[in-house]
């Protein structure tokens, strides 16, 4: 008599504000199909609902009665939800930024693994880039994970501007605590400190098709500069498309988007997935231009 095989089934899902394209949803049902899992995705718009950071209490309620496993956590909640989590990993809390929780035995576990994504994709994309002196654009959830990313590559001096110089300068002297052989500050005149680097790190929402243009006037940048970029939809953001012009190496968001799905995938289910693989499939969705 043959016995039935049992598909284990997971939930988990993405809270966020116009994610309506992100490719999550694909990039992990599909890595979820080939590991043999009943894997669903699901979206949590506030811009859909109309809600905003007040609903948080209540989004989280929803996903962990409802069964999650988890959830993905973007723009513009990654730190908004750190008071809602009954514990942090250790990279979570050094960052101070998630942007993946697990619903545990009735805890609420927030990790990061933007971080290690950014590093990965890094590693990859721009091999021997300069390192010595480095500007970053956000000091928000996801500049804090960059940040800290970079300065865990090598990244000797590093200078964060933000539109909130208050959260620039708090992020810099969080990171200068965290690596305290290393030159972090927080950046008062972008243009002679974009002259003098090596390299630029975007990391606001500025690029995407929401927040569409550029987060500075291009004749900024300048060929001994390389440029990475953590915006993926669109890939081809204005930044790199000037970038590219002026001789600028680049890195696109793509492989921070992959890889940070690699390792919330792996602590969704437990099961390392094919980094490879996802990073084929990334591709595939990108060149068709098909749905996120």
């Amino acid at each position: 008599m043959t016995v039935p095989q049992i598909t284990r089934s997971v939930l988990v899902g993405l809270i966020g504000a116009g994610i309506q394209a992100s490719r999550s949803p694909a990039l992990h049902m599909r890595e979820g199909a080939e590991n043999g899992l009943s894997y669903r995705y699901d979206l949590i718009d506030t811009a859909v609902r109309g809600v905003g950071p007040e609903a948080l209490p209540a989004l989280l309620d929803e996903a962990e009665g409802r069964g999650f496993a988890g959830l993905n956590i973007t723009h513009p909640f990654k730190q908004a939800i750190l008071p809602l989590l009954t514990s942090l990993s250790d990279d979570a809390r050094a960052i101070g930024a998630v942007n993946t929780v697990l619903f545990r035995g009735g805890e609420r576990i927030g990790h990061n693994t933007d971080w290690w994504g950014f590093a990965e994709a890094f590693r990859r994309g721009l091999p021997g880039a300069a390192l010595h002196h480095v500007v970053q654009l956000g000091a928000g959830g996801a500049g804090a994970a960059t940040a800290h990313a970079a300065l865990s590559l090598g990244v000797r001096n590093l200078l964060l501007f933000d539109l909130e110089s208050q959260r620039a300068e708090q992020l810099a002297a969080d990171l200068s605590e965290r690596f305290p052989d290393r030159t972090v500050g927080a950046g008062r005149d972008l243009a002679p400190s974009v002259a003098s680097a090596g390299g630029l790190i975007h990391a606001t929402p500025t690029g995407m098709k929401a927040h569409p243009g550029l987060p500075f006037p291009a004749h900024l940048l300048h060929r001994e500069l390389w440029v990475a970029e953590i915006v993926y939809f669109p890939l081809e953001t204005e930044l790199l498309r000037s970038a590219r012009a002026h001789g600028c190496r680049t890195l696109d968001g793509g492989g921070m988007a992959v890889f940070q799905a690699v390792e919330a995938f792996r602590l969704f289910t437990g099961i390392v997935p094919d980094a490879e693989r996802m990073l084929r499939h990334f591709h595939t969705m990108t060149a068709a231009g098909g749905p996120e």
